[in-house]
């Protein structure tokens, strides 16, 4: 597919979910993850050339992240500290955990289980 009219088709999926994503008070951000996972290789396929749109992809991470960093606001982060931090480390720990008794069940040492919970740990959050 041409570079043209696939970014067209995704520039137009992208618009109108974003109008139907605030339409039911929902974040456009969903409704851009929603394009690029139904037009993507994964459902419907409709970009072909999936190597030739890396740049494309990346660039949309760019924007997703700058998105994030403008919706994000410190003064809301400190007064749910309790909340954020607390939850956190309880995720972190209970990955730990889950993963360091599953890895002992399979014949590993337990130190294998806590540098792979870790590990999942950090890459889920």
């Amino acid at each position: 597919m041409d570079t043209l009219p696939t970014i067209v088709m995704l520039l137009g999926a992208s618009v109108v979910s974003v109008i139907v994503f605030r339409s039911v008070n929902l974040p456009p951000v969903l409704g851009y993850l929603l394009v690029g996972t139904v037009i993507g290789p994964h459902a419907f396929d409709l970009v072909g050339g999936v190597t030739g749109m890396q740049h494309l992809a990346e660039f949309g991470v760019v924007f997703l992240m700058f998105s994030i960093g403008l919706e994000f606001s410190l003064p809301k982060l400190y007064a749910m500290k309790r909340i954020v931090f607390g939850l956190g480390l309880l995720q972190v720990l209970a990955s730990i955990a889950v993963v360091t008794a599953l890895v002992t069940a399979l014949g590993l040492s337990w130190q294998e289980g806590v540098a792979l919970g870790g590990a999942l740990a950090m890459s889920s959050t």
